[in-house]
């Protein structure tokens, strides 16, 4: 795959709001701040937060702001202003080729997975599975995130081996052994949603990073049998859950097996499929999030609960 160049103090973030629009219109001035305090220039796209509902404007807008930022050549590196719900409507209108011919950083996480997923597959460029600009603020940013994100970023030096941000906390495994592939996936909601369209996931002998957000474990039950369904889970070489935050039951409801926890569902459609697993990493919408280059190597140990990346996503 096509590797964009790193950034470096000095280079230019073009920002565009792909999917919903920013929930407080003063992270993205909390976010300019930051970054040009940090010695990056930025230019805010033409329809950045143009709410219409629950996106940030038209198709045809957001998918002109994303060509646009390809096309300059004054524009290094593609933020987004955040996730959320809609960037799967603008891929009709988004010109590939383009993409392919002017590679750079572009990064952003959950409903962004849509994107990742359809430059992986048209543009054949290296995305980042990383925070948007709603973190870039001395409030939010921790500095496990700020550092992980500015290593996948800015150094032509694998990142390694991604720990958790808290030593306290628990990786979980299912299944054993140590395989090597290219990474893919993001967001589960999002990656079952590519099934049965021209951007589908292509999981065969890659390992799948899967993480969503306040998931019920029956939810996210019946994303992994779909993704079962679809041989998505057999053709993964191994598979890395992030943490996934507030995924539990949220009521009690007689109709649904509410006493199932998600490590049970993971358990189930994991455990059988004899690849190495692990579950718990910072790679979901926790405070600490890092950085994650998506379609280069990685090696996944299952047996020593280590998930490390083997070379860097930029040149």
């Amino acid at each position: 795959m096509k590797k964009p160049k790193k950034l470096q103090k000095g280079d230019t973030i073009g920002v565009i709001s792909p999917s919903s629009p920013s929930e407080k219109k003063s992270e993205v001035v909390r976010g300019r701040e930051m970054l040009e305090e940090l010695g990056y220039n930025v230019v805010l796209s033409r329809n950045l937060n143009r709410t219409k509902g629950f996106v940030a404007g038209s198709e045809e807008d957001r998918a002109s702001d994303f060509n646009e930022m390809f096309k300059r050549e004054d524009i290094d590196a593609v933020f987004v202003t955040q996730g959320g719900y809609g960037s799967a409507q603008i891929i009709n209108h988004i010109d590939f080729e383009l993409v392919r011919s002017n590679p750079k950083i572009f990064v952003g996480f959950s409903d962004i997975t849509s994107l990742h997923l359809a430059i992986q597959k048209f543009a054949d460029l290296v995305t980042f599975h990383g925070p948007g600009m709603s973190r870039f603020n001395s409030e939010e940013l921790t500095d496990y995130t700020r550092e992980h994100f500015f290593k996948a970023l800015s150094s032509d030096e694998p990142i390694g081996e991604i720990k958790l941000a808290n030593p306290k906390k628990w990786i979980n495994r299912f299944g054993s052994g140590c395989v090597e592939g290219a990474v893919t996936g993001g967001n589960l909601t999002l990656t079952c949603a590519s099934l049965g369209t021209p951007y589908e996931i292509d999981c065969k002998g890659k390992i799948l990073l899967l993480e969503d957000l306040d998931t019920e474990p029956w939810t996210f039950d019946h994303m992994l049998s779909h993704l079962r369904n679809a041989g998505k889970l057999r053709d993964a070489a191994g598979i890395i859950v992030g943490e996934c935050l507030n995924c539990v039951p949220f009521k009690y409801n007689p109709g649904y097996n509410v006493d199932t926890s998600l490590e049970d569902v993971l358990e189930y459609y994991l455990a059988p499929l004899g690849v190495p697993v692990l579950y718990g990493l910072p790679l979901g919408h926790t405070d600490d999030l890092a950085t994650l280059p998506l379609g280069i190597r990685a090696r996944l140990d299952a047996d020593s609960k280590t998930f490390t990346v083997l070379e860097s996503g930029v040149i």
